[in-house]
C-alpha cells in the first residue's frame, strides 16, 4: 500500500514488478506490450515466454524482467471488450489483475506497476477498465502490503466520469480565487507606486510601538505548565476522532491510502507532523465535515485556501459527501496536481 496513479513510461519504473498487458499466446505485440519486450529484450523475453505459453483469459504468468529494472514481468491476458458480454468482460479484467497481484505476493514483491489493461486496442472503455482496476486492487490491498501504481502515458489515457468533471469545474470556477494576481490586475501602476511611497513615507515617521514589558503577575510561569494548555496536537485528535468515528487503524490508513509503516508513526512518534495530503486523506478516510477537517488541518498547521486549486477541489468532494480518496486522486491527476495519500 498505497496506490498511486502516474504518468510515467511503464519500462522505466523502478518497483519490483511490472505487468505487462499480454496476449494469450505471449507473443510480442504492440502498444505497451512491444514496448516492454524492447526495453526488456526481445529475443530473451520471447524465449522466456514461449516456456509458458499459453495461458488462459484472465490468467498471468510471471518471467525475469531482463534489461529492465524490474526484477519481474507478469503477463497478464485482459479480454477482448464485448459490450454483449459485459459482466463475463468485467470477470476475466478483475482476475487478471487479481492473479498479477497474487503472483506478485508469491514472489515476495513490494512494489508493482499496472498499465490499464484492456483498455488499448482491446477495446475495454477506458472509465470502465479504471473502475475493474482500481476495485480489484483496493480489494486485494485490503489485506496485503503493496505498493500498487497505475502508469499511464498522458491525462487523455485516464477516463474520469465527465459528468464529475464537470461539477468540479463548475465549482472551481465559482470559488477559486487568484487573490494576488487579482489584485496586482485591479491595481494601476501609478497607484501602485503612490501607495509604496506612502507606505515608505509611513516608516520614517510612524512612531515606534511600546515595548511590552513582562507581567509581573507571572514572573516565574512554568514552562511545562504554559505548555499544558495548549490544544491537543495533531496525533491525539486524529486518533481520538478515529474512536469516534468507531473506526479501526486499518480501516483508516488504507481508505487514506497510506502505508502502514507511515501509520504506524502518527499513532506512536510524539509531536509527529504530517504532511498536508496526509493530513486531508486522514480527514476524508474518517468522512469529516468540512468544519471538522479545517480543526483537524489546523492541528498540523495547516489549512484550505481558496488560493490553491488543489484545495478548492478537495473542499468541492468534502462538501459533496464524496469521500472516495482514489475517485479525488483521478480529479486532481486530470488537473495536474499532487495525489492524496501516499
Amino acid at each position: 500500500m498505497p496506490y498511486t496513479i502516474v504518468r510515467q513510461d511503464i519500462t522505466k519504473m523502478k518497483v519490483d514488478a511490472i505487468v505487462n498487458a499480454a496476449n494469450t499466446s505471449l507473443q510480442m505485440g504492440g502498444g505497451v506490450c512491444g514496448a516492454i519486450f524492447k526495453a526488456a529484450g526481445i529475443l530473451e523475453l520471447q524465449a522466456a515466454c514461449n516456456i509458458l505459453a499459453p495461458i488462459k483469459t484472465g490468467e498471468a504468468a510471471i518471467t525475469p524482467g531482463f534489461a529492465l529494472s524490474a526484477k519481474y514481468i507478469i503477463h497478464a491476458a485482459g479480454p477482448v471488450y464485448n459490450h454483449s458480454i459485459a459482466e463475463q468482460s468485467e470477470q476475466f479484467l478483475r482476475s487478471a489483475y487479481i492473479n498479477s497481484l497474487q503472483l506478485a505476493v508469491k514472489h515476495k514483491c513490494q512494489s508493482i506497476a499496472f498499465p490499464l489493461i484492456s483498455s488499448g486496442i482491446y477495446g475495454y472503455p477506458k472509465d470502465e477498465a479504471l473502475q475493474v482496476a482500481t476495485s480489484a486492487i483496493l480489494d486485494f490491498l485490503a489485506d496485503h502490503d503493496l505498493d500498487v501504481y497505475l502508469a499511464v502515458f498522458d491525462k487523455a489515457a485516464l477516463a474520469v466520469s465527465e459528468k464529475l468533471l464537470g461539477e468540479v469545474a463548475s465549482y472551481i470556477d465559482e470559488h477559486y480565487v487568484e487573490e494576488h494576481k487579482t489584485r496586482r490586475r485591479a491595481m494601476l501602476d501609478v497607484e501602485r507606486l503612490a501607495l509604496e511611497e506612502a507606505d515608505l513615507l509611513k516608516s520614517y515617521t510612524a512612531p515606534l510601538p511600546p515595548i511590552a514589558m513582562p507581567s509581573a503577575a507571572v514572573p516565574n510561569a512554568d514552562l511545562d505548565d504554559l505548555i499544558g494548555n495548549l490544544d491537543e496536537s495533531f496525533s491525539t485528535t486524529l486518533l481520538r476522532l478515529i474512536d469516534a468515528k468507531g473506526k479501526t487503524d486499518v480501516e483508516v490508513y488504507k481508505r487514506a491510502n497510506l502505508d502502514r509503516r507511515l501509520f504506524s508513526k502518527i499513532r506512536t512518534g510524539k509531536g509527529y507532523m504530517p504532511s498536508k495530503r496526509t493530513a486531508i486523506a486522514l480527514a476524508l478516510a474518517l468522512e469529516l465535515t468540512l468544519p471538522e477537517t479545517d480543526d483537524l488541518l489546523e492541528r498540523a498547521g495547516y489549512t484550505l485556501s481558496h488560493s490553491q486549486k488543489f484545495d478548492v477541489i478537495v473542499e468541492y468532494f468534502i462538501i459533496s459527501g464524496k469521500y472516495d480518496v482514489f475517485e479525488i486522486n483521478e480529479v486532481l491527476f486530470k488537473y495536474d496536481l499532487p495525489l492524496l495519500g501516499g
